[in-house]
């Protein structure tokens, strides 16, 4: 049996636990990001739940990992570690205070043929209280290539791309070469919530047990988010949807009597009220100038199928399924939008990247968007401007076959503040300057758990935008904390931009292509160069798995784009597999206040432009001092060639208060 972790136990409020639970049962160890609350205080979303993981908890179960190579069940979770179960076994969490609901994030295996299976999960509290989760692996278990199959058994889906694991062009080779299959396995969690029915105390204990007989050869639980969730929310003075013939039960289509509620709100200047209950939503539910407010996203679910169009839309999508979407741009977009406190739960289950089926869409401005929880959707929100003036905050997004968000073209004078994302199949936060530049926007105060594919928070162009106090832990695959990108045919950056106090963890993968570690945060000049004025502030750098700050160019493009001017300043880095600056592109960085402990390698791996002229390296470091650690020589400054190209990874120590 593995006991719980030894150590500080933090709950809620970063309050130490003492002692033992309700029974003798060990005290709970609350982490942020499987971390301890103190490293990351004051950065990441404020939410209600308290987080626990498995591999913390006790168990007769098996813990896996730690692992950060992709394709494994370890290197997907949180932590890069999580409990394994034989059918019969059990992982037992101590409660760090009073909760009514519970969250678990788990992976059952898929169908042999794909499309997945469900199994029970057996929930009890203090030995008694028996419920029965259905987990599910129909919204997980991706292969392939981008942009990915549900078919394990599926061939090469681009027999002409490059192939790293072969080092080939299988179009352009004779025989062509045979993959393992499945081939690049991914995409292994999803999650399921649970209200208990009662309140119960800090101390009681939940049991979760993968009962004998259960389809599931195995069931892996990653952690236990548990909450205290308050009464529904009523509004008496509203256009009540069930008053326009809405089901609650589930069983009949709502979405005419969404829209019929809604234009009578508009046409009384009435909010719309959606009480507690499961309503079926097969289309997009279009929103201009009206508020639509549930009983809370634990009440209130607007649940959809998707649903395969009969022709393809003028956009591209060959299917439709739920989600509240503003007007199109070029049709004027919306306006004065506003929704709040419900979930809504799609039915997503490949990635199409024409589609629109997302949980929220078009163009919103002057709008709000509040409180929601959205899940096996496309994309949680994606919003093509232009558009002006959204706010996004405290939402809840998981499971997600691409982005969290991305404000697409034109978005301006917008913030994401407070959201907390995890599981996505792409990039958890984007701002993409396609066509035209995003302009003074702020992600702010955001956690972003396991992007499963690219980045954490990514900025591809666009002008005075800002990233601040957000908390980014264990991306998966081919991306990392936090990316600066000129790529996708993203509008230059202009004007400046501000990285500033956040906090990453367990972050930079390697790219598959490159066969290199990237960094926890990189600038990547692929399309053009990135000249803006651009400072990164007060960042910490913790775990980083390869580099902690890395700044790059694609080998075709090396002697044509350059990175240069970029600032860190006031910077934390504690612990790199390589080095704490890795430089692969032409250009020039300042540090100043940059500290760093624990370097697996050498300080600066400097490789500039891989022309290695005889006067030093393309790329320039300049120290404004106060840089400890050792880690800056004066001997490399201020452009002394450094390079190794692929250096040993050391794994660094956890990390610790500074």
């Amino acid at each position: 049996m593995t006991a719980a972790a030894v150590g500080l136990n933090v709950a809620l409020g970063g309050a130490a636990l003492a002692g033992t639970g309700t029974g003798g049962a060990p005290a709970p160890v609350v982490t942020r990001a499987a971390l301890d609350p103190s490293l990351v205080a004051g950065r990441g979303a404020d939410v209600r739940f308290a987080e626990q993981e498995a591999e913390n908890a006790v168990t007769d179960g098996t813990v896996i990992g730690p692992d950060r190579s992709a394709y494994t069940l370890p290197a997907e979770a949180s932590g890069r570690k999580a409990v394994k179960l034989a059918p019969g076994q059990h992982v037992e969490f101590t409660l760090p205070a009073a909760a009514n609901a519970i969250t678990v994030r788990y992976s059952i295996p898929d169908a042999p043929g794909g499309g997945g299976i469900t199994a029970p999960l057996d929930v009890t509290v203090n030995g008694r209280a028996k419920k029965t989760m259905t987990l599910t692996s129909q919204y997980a278990w991706l292969y392939n290539q981008y942009p990915f199959t549900n078919d394990p058994d599926a061939d090469l889906l681009h027999p002409d791309w490059w192939i790293t694991e072969c080092a080939c062009v299988p179009a352009a080779t004779t025989p062509p070469p045979a993959i393992t299959k499945p081939f690049r396995p991914m995409h292994f969690y999803d999650e399921q919530r649970l209200l208990l029915g009662r309140t119960y105390r800090a101390g009681d204990t939940v049991r979760l047990t993968a009962p004998a007989g259960s389809e599931a050869e195995w069931t892996v639980i990653d952690l236990l988010d548990s909450e205290l969730v308050g009464r529904p929310y009523v509004n008496l003075v509203a256009a009540n949807v069930l008053a326009f013939g809405a089901d609650p039960t589930g069983r009949r289509d709502s979405a005419g009597a969404f829209d019929r509620a809604i234009a009578f709100a508009q046409r009384k200047r009435l909010k719309v009220y959606i009480p507690p209950g499961t309503y079926q939503v097969n289309r997009h539910i279009i929103v201009d100038d009206v508020t639509i407010e549930g009983a809370g996203n634990w009440y209130t679910i607007i649940k959809g199928r998707e649903v395969a169009l009969g022709a393809p839309a003028p956009d591209g999508s060959v299917h439709t399924g739920v989600g509240f979407y503003g007007k199109d741009a070029e049709d004027g977009g919306s306006r004065n939008v506003h929704l709040s406190g419900f979930a809504i739960e799609g039915d997503v289950r490949e990635r199409i990247d024409t589609d629109q089926v997302n949980g929220i869409g078009g163009a919103m401005s002057d709008s709000t968007v509040d409180g929601l929880h959205i899940r096996h959707t496309k994309v949680g929100m994606w919003f093509d401007g232009p558009m002006t003036n959204l706010r996004i905050t405290n939402n809840i997004i998981v499971d997600q076959i691409a982005d969290a968000l991305n404000f697409h073209t034109g978005v301006t004078d917008s913030v994401v503040s407070n959201n907390f994302v995890r599981n996505t199949g792409d990039d958890g936060l984007a701002m993409w300057s396609e066509k035209t530049a995003n302009a003074g926007n702020t992600f702010d105060r955001n956690t972003v758990q396991t992007p499963t594919l690219a980045n954490g928070i990514a900025v591809y162009g666009g002008r005075d935008n800002t990233i601040s106090n957000n908390l980014v832990a264990d991306p998966i695959r081919e991306g990392s904390a936090i990316q600066v990108g000129s790529r996708f045919g993203a509008e230059p950056f202009t004007g400046h931009l501000r990285i500033t106090d956040n906090t990453t963890v367990r972050a930079g993968t390697f790219e598959l292509n490159w066969k290199i570690g990237l960094g926890a945060i990189w600038f990547y000049a692929l399309d053009r160069s990135i000249e803006a004025d651009i400072q990164v502030t007060g960042d910490h750098y913790l775990d980083s798995t390869y580099n902690a700050i890395m700044l790059v160019s694609e080998w075709s493009v090396k002697d044509q784009h350059s990175i240069p001017g970029v600032r860190f300043k006031d910077i934390r880095v504690d612990g790199t597999g390589t080095s704490v600056v890795s430089a692969r592109v032409k250009g020039s960085a300042s540090f100043e206040n940059v500290d760093a402990r624990n370097v697996g390698a050498v300080g600066v791996n400097n490789c500039g432009a891989f022309n290695f002229p005889s006067t030093g390296s393309e790329f320039s470091l300049t120290d404004l001092g106060g840089n400890d650690g050792g880690w800056l020589a004066p001997w490399m400054l201020p452009n002394t060639i450094t390079c190794d190209d692929r250096p040993p990874v050391v794994a660094p120590p956890a990390p610790s208060p500074w």
